[in-house]
């Protein structure tokens, strides 16, 4: 996937994960962007792992993956912030 789609797709998962996570007003486009191409690191890595993510998905299965990674990338910074998960 190219940098373009891959800023595109992580800017969409980061803020999918941004409303999920209760964050939203927090955080603006770069750091959407941020969470979620790093969200997109995280999930491949744990798709790849589990055998959810093969190499025939398609952008909908990055998008998913990116979203769940960038979750998981919320959940961490809520803990290490606060103490706890929202």
């Amino acid at each position: 996937m190219g940098w373009i789609a891959t800023v595109i797709l992580g800017g969409i998962a980061g803020w999918l994960a941004s409303m999920v996570m209760n964050r939203d007003a927090s955080m603006g486009i770069f750091w959407n962007i941020v969470v979620g191409v790093i969200g997109g690191l995280i999930g491949s890595t744990i798709g790849n792992y589990t055998g959810f993510l093969t190499t025939d998905a398609g952008w909908t299965m990055y998008l998913v993956t990116a979203v769940v990674g960038a979750i998981v990338l919320l959940g961490v910074i809520n803990l290490v912030q606060r103490g706890k998960v929202r």
